[in-house]
């Protein structure tokens, strides 16, 4: 089954860029791209498509928000707050500067509006407010922030604010693979989408306009979001990502026309040289497996979930299937224990691997077995 192919490609970039160009294979086209480091991800997979210094350490600016963006969704699917529950600024969130809604200390405003103040114009005193309630003090909410990034496996990032404003700091940074790795994360949440897909929108019954720093929302097809940053240490970043038969990406640059043509780029790369798909794999291939010293003689197989998997384009024919499957196995069997591998193969190299688990599961021989065997023998002999 074809599937939606959703890419994540990160541009981080500082004010000394690079000109990257990028090359597809048995392809006559070509990509400049003027960043200081990037990647394209495939959102569905993880798997990184193309790269340029991806582990250099950099200022992010904004684009730290996506951090605070997934702390708060999860908190939401938890239940820990809700939408419409209500947030009091505090003089820490109101003092807050750079881009902003101009909270006052006192002034309410519900989990929902916050949020979009958070994703649409990247207001630094909104997401303070949030971070706030959600952990009691900006503080605290820092350490969630860098404990949800060891989690993730973000190795080379340490943030110092929920914001991005890096006037006061030398030690607020990230790169470009762990900006990838949070975004993946954070569109797994599609509650994030009525958010990172707006325009335009407004708060205060009209009176607050809020407009989407992120200019492919308007005017790129498929644009699933996700958060721009601009500082003088980071330059103009971009954590772009959009969807098209299934893949999705994220980047930035050294000025705001340069990251988001840049993106345009290596998306439109991206869709034109990489597909997206679910493998269909024949059961028929899955022979039962002898069970050595139990209680039934064989036990079947079956696949774990079959995740999808993306290919450059007019590779997936050279697809072949390999079934890598016990001969025996000794009792007991749990269920779900692992008694093989699917392999899906261009020549020698594995594209990806699925496991056989046991489909039952067969307890060991033992004398009361045996006992009760006996007599159901002597029984049916009468």
């Amino acid at each position: 089954m074809k599937k939606a192919i959703s890419f994540v490609l990160t541009l981080v970039l500082c004010f000394s860029t690079v000109s990257i160009s990028v090359f597809a294979e048995n392809e006559q086209t070509s990509v400049s791209v003027k960043a200081k480091a990037c990647v394209l991800m495939d959102v569905a997979t993880g798997n990184v498509l193309y790269s340029v210094n991806e582990n250099e350490k950099l200022y992010p600016a904004s684009v730290t928000k996506i951090m605070p963006l997934l702390l708060f969704m999860e908190a939401i699917d938890s239940g820990k707050m809700a939408l419409s529950d209500t947030v009091t600024t505090s003089p820490t969130a109101a003092s807050k500067g750079g881009s902003q809604i101009w909270l006052k200390e006192g002034e309410k405003m519900t989990v929902d509006e916050l949020l979009r103040a958070t994703a649409i114009a990247s207001a630094n005193d909104a997401c303070t407010a949030l971070g706030e309630y959600l952990a009691g003090s900006e503080e605290a909410f820092v350490q969630m922030m860098n404990e949800r990034a060891k989690k993730l496996g973000m190795k080379n990032s340490n943030f110092v604010n929920c914001s991005g404003l890096d006037d006061d700091t030398t030690e607020h940074l990230t790169t470009a693979y762990d900006i990838a790795l949070m975004s993946r994360e954070l569109l797994k949440h599609e509650r994030i989408r009525q958010y990172t897909t707006v325009w335009m929108d407004s708060l205060r019954n009209g009176d607050t306009q809020l407009v989407n720093t992120n200019r492919l929302v308007r005017f790129y097809p498929g644009t699933t979001g996700l958060k721009t940053g601009t500082t003088q240490k980071a330059g103009h970043c971009l954590s772009a990502s959009a969807e098209r038969d299934n893949l999705h990406l994220v980047m930035g640059a050294e000025n705001s026309t340069d990251r988001f043509e840049g993106a345009k780029a290596l998306l439109n790369w991206g869709f034109a040289n990489y597909e997206c798909f679910t493998p269909e794999i024949d059961a028929s291939l899955f022979t039962d497996v002898k069970v050595i010293k139990g209680t039934e003689e064989t036990v079947g197989v079956e696949l774990s979930a079959i995740d999808s998997i993306t290919m450059k384009k007019g590779e997936k024919s050279k697809l072949e299937t390999e079934v890598l499957l016990a001969e025996d196995v000794e009792a007991p069997v749990m269920e779900n224990q692992v008694l093989g591998n699917v392999n899906l193969k261009i020549g020698d190299k594995v594209i990806c691997e699925y496991k056989l688990r046991a489909k039952n599961a067969v307890e060991r021989i033992n004398f009361g077995f045996i006992l009760q065997a006996f007599l159901k023998s002597l029984t049916k002999s009468i």
